[in-house]
């Protein structure tokens, strides 16, 4: 560690004939970190570093927001993710931010569009959401739905954001939008998609929408965000501002920007004047299995006793015919099998060829155009609010939540 700086010291970088300025955050093996005013991180030599202020003068100002109680009430419900993040200059990280104050401090431009509450459920990472979080976030956002919000926020990691999205369509009835929106990129960072993704969330929370839905760019541009059905959103791309696409539909609606112009697709769910249902029983013993040429069919046993297994086969629907035996013998045994395709696009059909006949027969459902992670968590959703496995095996070949679409198109 530097005896010559401090985290949070304002600092000029002489390099090479260039110089910049930014925020000194530690340093280590000589290299100091130091944050540009663009937002961006830099390595540089620490002797080529000059203190020009002192650690108090980084510090960020917060601004109170007054909130006007004359605009219609949204709720926020934080489980952690980046969208209203802010930096934390001991470390150079972003931290989520919970209070509405705090939230309408990262995007103040919210304030105009609606007034806000807050609920902080948690604050993990999104790859540490579990079933039974899925829970609590299905009574936070029912109890704020009961008590008279007229739109929903929920802030999210993207990570597994379309997961969360999913399993809330499935366990809440919602008369009133609920809207899941992330961040790809961190506040600090000039190109954020922080700002953007918020103001259209809270426009389409107030939409006449009446369904759980992701809001996120639609574009690489500032032009307009997507509004995705939460049964039907998956992230295809690590990075990108539109990583978020809607898979075998359409997108239910966009919001322009900066004009925030809603947009509605016939097939968009409507708002309704009728009260929420909460149905928040899950079977968490349910997993998801990608089969690949040459899978072990002994690797199913590591499963036995697990009531739900979704298989990610291969094209129409399937694997490799050593793999039967064995699900024969788990279905028999009370495992509800069903079978999607990693091709995400298309539908199942294990009736054109032997190995798909093969796999009904051994007790296989299959699983019509659903994403194979969508499957996953109706699976447990199903089994955890049926009364039998037959009822079960109906629900899953079942539309509940647009989650299944009859016709595919080519």
């Amino acid at each position: 560690m530097s005896t010559t700086f401090e985290t949070g010291d304002l600092v000029r970088c002489t390099l090479q004939g260039c110089s910049c300025e930014g925020t000194y955050i530690t340093t280590r093996d000589g290299m100091a970190t130091v944050k540009l005013t663009s937002g961006y991180n830099i390595g540089v030599p620490e002797e080529s570093l000059t203190k020009t202020g002192s650690s108090e003068m980084a510090e960020p100002q917060e601004v109170e927001i007054i909130q006007d109680t004359t605009l219609p009430k949204v709720s926020i419900v934080s489980t952690g993710g980046t969208i209203a993040s802010k930096i934390d200059y001991r470390t150079g990280a972003v931290t989520s931010q919970f209070r509405a104050t705090d939230i309408l401090n990262a995007i103040p431009g919210l304030a105009s569009l609606a007034q806000f509450s807050a609920v902080q459920l948690c604050n993990i990472l999104s790859e540490n959401m579990t079933p039974a979080i899925w829970q609590q976030l299905a009574r936070a956002i029912y109890d704020e739905i009961r008590s008279g919000a007229q739109g929903i926020l929920v802030t999210h990691g993207t990570d597994t954001m379309a997961y969360s999205a999913a399993a809330m369509s499935f366990m809440i009835k919602t008369p009133v939008p609920v809207v899941f929106v992330g961040s790809q990129r961190s506040a600090d960072r000039p190109s954020s998609d922080n700002v953007m993704n918020g103001m259209c969330a809270v426009k389409t929370a107030l939409s006449d929408l009446g369904e759980v839905v992701v809001v996120m760019h639609g574009t690489t541009s500032d032009d307009v965000c997507a509004i995705h059905r939460g049964t039907r959103v998956r992230k295809m791309h690590t990075s990108r501002r539109d990583a978020f696409q809607t898979i075998g539909d359409g997108v239910i609606g966009s919001v322009t920007y900066p004009s925030l112009d809603v947009s509605l697709a016939s097939h968009a769910v409507k708002r309704g004047n009728g009260e929420p249902e909460l149905k928040d029983h899950l079977e968490e013993k349910c997993a998801i299995i990608w089969y690949y040429p040459g899978m072990d069919p002994a690797l199913l046993s590591a499963w036995s006793g697990y009531k739900g297994i979704v298989l990610a086969g291969t094209g129409l629907g399937h694997c490799g015919t050593d793999m039967i035996a064995r699900i024969r013998e788990m279905s028999a045994a009370g495992t509800l099998f069903v079978m999607t395709s990693q091709c995400l696009h298309g539908r199942i059909c294990d009736r054109v060829y032997d190995t798909g006949r093969d796999l009904l027969g051994a007790g296989v459902i299959e699983g019509e155009d659903m994403l194979p992670e969508v499957a996953l968590v109706k699976l447990m959703w199903v089994l955890g609010n049926s009364s039998s496995l037959s009822e079960a095996r109906l629900m899953m070949t079942q539309n509940l939540a647009g989650e299944i679409t009859r016709r595919s198109s080519v």
